[in-house]
């Protein structure tokens, strides 16, 4: 199986680089191409075999599952450039969020399939979300599945729940981080403790709490109920965050659904199709 990356930036390379070090793919298996030739040859230079095409439409056509990893905006151009590279019995997956189904399958003669990647498969950890189009059978559900089953979790999700479920899989990576971040440089300040102990204490202290919360059974409220000790340091400083953080949250997801509905209209545009009304938390 030839697997073909278009794009090797950030998502595109952090894929690249996972399928190979946990094994689900061997260099001779990867076709990459890439605006920046440089980009392209560190990574031949990282891992010898990666075919390196001289174009896009090389890449598509010389790959039994091709990996759109450009911006949302870059989507219409890129794919007047490889459709007729393309065939009915490829897979095309798309990881970039607001690009829809039906924008890739009015244009392309492929499978379509959107995958949501995460930061955190680059350790082999966190989730992928996986929203199928109507061509893919059982059997190519499964492929793309299995692929990604050596970097993470694989979870199908409705295409109206990308956003929301990204909020958490992708983008939450680095809300938790800023959290920690700013929780870190207050400890810091107010003790003086070793920047570098705390944050390692910080670490431990997520990767445990994902456990728990994964194959601990226990559900937040649970987990926050058996810490917070009543009348305790804990549950007075829960009390704290919760009024701290009145209407943080909603105003969280607001903010990513309105980018995102922003993003969507201006592909629909693109793409030559009139945008549905729809609230932004509908999609």
């Amino acid at each position: 199986m030839k697997v073909g990356f278009i794009g090797t930036g950030s998502m595109g390379g952090l894929l690249i680089e996972a399928f190979l070090s946990s094994g689900a793919l061997e260099p001779q298996q990867v076709l990459a191409s890439n605006r920046s030739q440089g980009r392209l040859l560190r990574l031949q230079q990282r891992h010898p075999g990666i075919i390196l095409c001289e174009s896009n439409k090389e890449t598509a056509a010389g790959s039994d599952i091709v990996f759109l990893c450009v911006k949302p905006l870059e989507f219409k151009t890129l794919t007047d450039e490889i459709a007729a590279s393309l065939n009915s019995g490829q897979i095309v997956v798309s990881i970039t969020s607001p690009v829809q189904l039906y924008h890739l399958e009015s244009v392309l003669p492929s499978k379509i399939a959107k995958v949501i990647p995460s930061i955190t498969n680059n350790v082999k950890s966190g989730s992928s979300l996986c929203i199928f189009g109507s061509r893919l059978d059982k059997q190519d559900r499964l492929i793309v599945q299995r692929l990604l089953s050596f970097i993470s979790v694989s979870v199908e999700i409705p295409e109206d729940h990308t956003r929301i479920s990204s909020d958490f899989s992708s983008c939450g990576p680095a809300f938790i981080s800023f959290f920690v971040e700013r929780w870190i440089e207050a400890a810091v300040e107010a003790t003086g403790i070793d920047e570098a102990l705390i944050s390692r204490l910080a670490g431990e202290m997520l990767l445990g709490t994902g456990k728990l919360l994964t194959e601990g059974s226990f559900s937040p409220q649970e987990l926050q109920e058996r810490v917070a000790v009543r009348g305790g340091i804990t549950a007075e400083a829960l009390n704290h965050l919760r009024s701290s953080l009145e209407g943080v949250f909603e105003r969280l997801i607001t903010t990513t659904h309105d980018k995102y509905d922003e993003d969507v209209e201006k592909l629909d545009l693109l793409f030559g199709r009139s945008s549905l009304a729809q609230s932004p938390l509908d999609r």
